[in-house]
C-alpha cells in the first residue's frame, strides 16, 4: 500500500467524468488499497479514484470515529438508482479543495448500486452521513464537486482563490 497525492482543485482531471472498471482485479484491489491510505493519511472520510488522479469509477469510504475499529467500505462502479425527495443539508468539505467546508443539500436517502472488493454486485440503503458521503463520491466519479451544489458566486470565489494559489506555487489560503 502506498499514499498518493491527492488532485487539489483547479485540475481538469477532478471536472472528467471516471471511467468504468470493467472487471475487479487484483490491480483494482491495490489501487483501493491505495486510495484507503491517503484518505486515512489526509484523514477524510471518503475518496474516489479520480482524486489521486485515477479516472476510475472506484471509491473507499470510513466513517468510523478515530476511537472505532476501521469500517472501510469498497465501491467499484457505484451508481445511486434511488435517492428520497426528503432532503437533509449537512456541512462539506472535500480533501481536493482543502480548507473550505459549506453546507450542501441532497437528499436525504439513497439506494447505491455498485460492485464490492470481490465483485459481487451489491445494492445498499444510505441514510444519514452515509447517504452523504456516497452521494458527494459518486459525485466525483461523475466530475462533479460538492462547491457546484453552491451558489455561482460561492463557486467562482473559491475557484479563483485556488487557482491563484497555484499560479504562486503556495496552497489556498
Amino acid at each position: 500500500m502506498a499514499i498518493r497525492e491527492i488532485v487539489k482543485i483547479p485540475d481538469p482531471v477532478l471536472k472528467a467524468p471516471s471511467e468504468t472498471v470493467p472487471a475487479v482485479t487484483d490491480e483494482v484491489r491495490a489501487l483501493l488499497d491505495d486510495m484507503l491510505e491517503t484518505m486515512y493519511d489526509a484523514p477524510g472520510i471518503g475518496l474516489a479514484a479520480v482524486q489521486i488522479g485515477v479516472p476510475k469509477r472506484l471509491v473507499v469510504i470510513d466513517l468510523a470515529k478515530e476511537d472505532e475499529e476501521a469500517d472501510p467500505l469498497f465501491l467499484i462502479n457505484p451508481e445511486i438508482v434511488w435517492a428520497s425527495e426528503a432532503e437533509s443539508e449537512y456541512e462539506e468539505g472535500c480533501l481536493s479543495i482543502p480548507d473550505v467546508n459549506d453546507v450542501v443539500t441532497r437528499p436525504a436517502e439513497v439506494k447505491v448500486r455498485f460492485l464490492d472488493r470481490d465483485g459481487a454486485e451489491q445494492e445498499m440503503h444510505c441514510d444519514g452521513l452515509l447517504a452523504t458521503c456516497v452521494q458527494h463520491e459518486v459525485d466525483h466519479t461523475n466530475g462533479i464537486l460538492f462547491i457546484d451544489h453552491l451558489s455561482r458566486l460561492k463557486r467562482e470565489r473559491i475557484v479563483k482563490r485556488f487557482a491563484k494559489a497555484k499560479r504562486h506555487g503556495q496552497a489556498a489560503e
